[in-house]
């Protein structure tokens, strides 16, 4: 498993995570969204999916991704107990 805060530290990982905010998405339509090249996506979607940010499966031959909010929710745990905030006031 990678380090999830790791994996959100660049840039075009948290855009993919806003693009994934919208619903699930063939690895195809993700890389359609950036100006850099499918290998270059299918590495980062890797990192997500190894830093279980990410979820994946296959249907045929697409391989669709979405949003694991389990770990986006442990993660909004973790930095709301860091600011001393009750994790009802970080949800929106």
């Amino acid at each position: 498993m990678g380090c999830p805060y790791k994996a959100i530290a660049d840039d075009t990982r948290r855009k993919i995570l806003e693009f994934l905010s919208q619903g699930e998405s063939a690895a195809g339509d993700i890389a359609s969204k950036f100006d850099i090249s499918k290998p270059a996506i299918s590495n980062h979607l890797k990192i997500l999916k190894e830093a279980e940010i990410v979820s994946e499966r296959k249907v045929r031959q697409n391989r669709l991704y979405s949003l694991n909010s389990g770990m986006i929710d442990n993660m909004k745990f973790y930095l709301a107990s860091l600011t001393g905030k009750d994790n009802q006031s970080m949800r929106t």
